[in-house]
């Protein structure tokens, strides 16, 4: 192998369909996997791109098909957050798992404030990637309704409603919540309180209303003062500690709508001289590695966060490619029992 033309630069497909003794389009057929050829052909073709190291030209080949071969995943979502929730690096894995053995490549792309938002537009308006993956997506944000006046392929992690138009990928959030209160209510707690997500996040509605639905199920009405709302961060979760230990200090459990909140709720509980979990049980969701190594190991929710980001992007690229296949995947979750409860 030389990896030479006869012009000494780079070999071309003229080159290998002369060396193979067929034609320019046989040998693109054999090149672009085409099953529309003789065994024989596509073994000279073959053993051509072998003898002259021949590499195809993947823009050339994605210009001809009116393809980027890239698609971007956009978080709209603040810097801050997206490096502090460890939700976010496994979807990013999950997602490259699905990519690894394909020659598309991803554009990771932030867009939590108004300057990113009118870069990311005209970025996408200009049809530099052939397919977008949102996650994180707030109730009212326009970015959905953008990708569909552009025609650009979308799949969403996370629903917006109930009546979600995208394609989606979601967990099941108000079962795992409901899960988590009725550990918490065989472990004999009665007064458990919950720390939300923001309620413009569809997921974060779901597990408030998987919360009262357990304790409706159990025949314990929600008690408004043992609620309140949170923002997915270490600080908004301790704040909101802060407020329940004030409403009702004889609390003696809290469900916190993500393992970071949980984070910030154990730091308040602490302050406040409550033992978890012989005073108060504490679950989380999300099982992120946060939960993993609290003091004490944290209860909760698995999501299963990569196979989420895997999931989507095999949606993606079927529609893409021109498939219609399914509109919506909700993927189970699972309590993970530690210590903290």
């Amino acid at each position: 192998m030389n990896g030479h033309g006869r012009s000494g630069g780079r070999p071309t497909l003229e080159e290998v369909a002369a060396r193979a003794g067929v034609g320019r389009g046989t040998a693109s057929r054999v090149i672009n996997g085409s099953s529309k050829v003789s065994e024989q052909t596509r073994v000279a073709v073959e053993a051509a791109v072998a003898e002259l190291g021949y590499v195809p030209n993947r823009a050339a080949r994605a210009l001809a098909a009116n393809r980027t071969d890239a698609i971007a995943l956009v978080i709209p979502e603040p810097e801050a957050r997206f490096f502090a929730e460890p939700y976010f690096s496994e979807v990013v894995r999950g997602v490259g798992a699905a990519l690894a053995e394909t020659e598309v490549q991803l554009v990771l792309t932030l867009a939590g404030g108004d300057r990113e938002r009118r870069r990311l537009s005209q970025y996408l308006a200009g049809h530099r990637v052939d397919g977008v993956l949102l996650v994180s997506v707030h109730a009212g944000d326009p970015l959905p309704e953008l990708l569909a006046e552009l025609g650009i392929p979308t799949v969403i992690s996370g629903r917006r409603s109930a009546a979600e138009t995208l394609p989606s990928v979601d967990s099941d959030n108000l079962a795992g919540a409901a899960e988590a209160v009725r550990h918490l209510l065989d472990r004999g707690r009665r007064t458990i309180a919950t720390i939300t997500g923001p309620l413009d996040v569809y997921g974060a509605q779901c597990r408030l209303d998987g919360y009262r639905q357990a304790l409706a199920t159990a025949g314990h009405a929600a008690d408004e003062p043992l609620i309140a709302v949170g923002d997915f961060t270490e600080e908004g979760g301790r704040r909101a500690m802060r407020e329940l230990l004030e409403r009702r200090p004889a609390l003696d459990a809290v469900f916190a709508a993500s393992d970071v909140m949980a984070a910030g709720a154990r730091r308040e509980l602490r302050a406040a001289g409550r033992r978890i979990p012989e005073d108060v049980a504490l679950v989380g969701f999300d099982d992120s590695v946060v939960a993993r190594h609290m003091d004490p190991p944290l209860t909760s929710v698995r999501q299963p966060i990569e196979e989420m980001g895997r999931t989507m992007t095999a949606m993606l690229l079927g529609r893409i490619a021109g498939e219609t296949g399914e509109a919506a995947a909700v993927l189970p979750n699972r309590l993970v029992v530690r210590e903290s409860s």
